[in-house]
């Protein structure tokens, strides 16, 4: 069986550029300290045990994809990437709850560090690209992903944030990731 996405509504593709409008979404999230993969393996572990049954019911909930991580407290300029993957500061590390769950119905998570929330519905700018999400990788395609923002006359309206698909065991070759930022036409 695959693992769900989140729902969204693919407005333009260009190479491994898009833009995509999501739908709001519920997600559960933390906020972790280290560098890029300090933060994304200290992120996941909690998150994972939140769905795994560590809530007030001790229900399991299904993994969904992607597994994301932004730079916490700032919003970061599409000109200054570098700086969105800097080592150490904090990090929120998310997962996107199943879309047949309601946030209402969702139990509270054993750890309070994990909070629920609902994202609200945003067009995204993303980079898909494949192998390992490396600081290095994950710049390049930052990049990238700047030079199209600005050729299709976009704003950027938040921070960059990276997106994982796959499980650990997935050979690095194989492996789906993207860079993704919140944006809006111009004006």
């Amino acid at each position: 069986m695959a693992t769900e996405e989140a729902a969204f509504k693919l407005v333009l593709k260009e190479g491994a550029f898009e833009l995509r409008d999501y739908l709001p979404r519920i997600v559960a999230e933390v906020t972790v300290t280290g560098t890029q993969q300090e933060a994304g393996r200290k992120g996941f572990r909690k998150l994972a045990g939140y769905i795994f049954g560590g809530n007030t019911t001790a229900r399991r909930i299904e993994m969904t994809t992607p597994v994301s991580k932004v730079r916490s407290g700032q919003k970061i300029a599409m000109t200054a990437p570098v700086s969105q993957i800097a080592e150490g500061g904090e990090w929120v590390v998310r997962f996107t709850m199943p879309a047949a769950i309601d946030l209402a119905d969702l139990p509270t998570p054993n750890d309070p560090s994990v909070t629920l929330k609902t994202m609200p519905a945003e067009r995204l700018a993303v980079i898909r690209f494949s192998g390992l999400a490396r600081e290095t990788s994950v710049t390049d395609e930052t990049r990238k992903l700047q030079a199209c923002i600005q050729s299709h006359g976009l704003e950027v309206t938040g921070a960059v944030s990276q997106a994982r698909y796959d499980p650990p065991w997935t050979p690095w070759f194989l492996r789906r990731n993207e860079v993704m930022v919140p944006v809006r036409m111009a004006a």
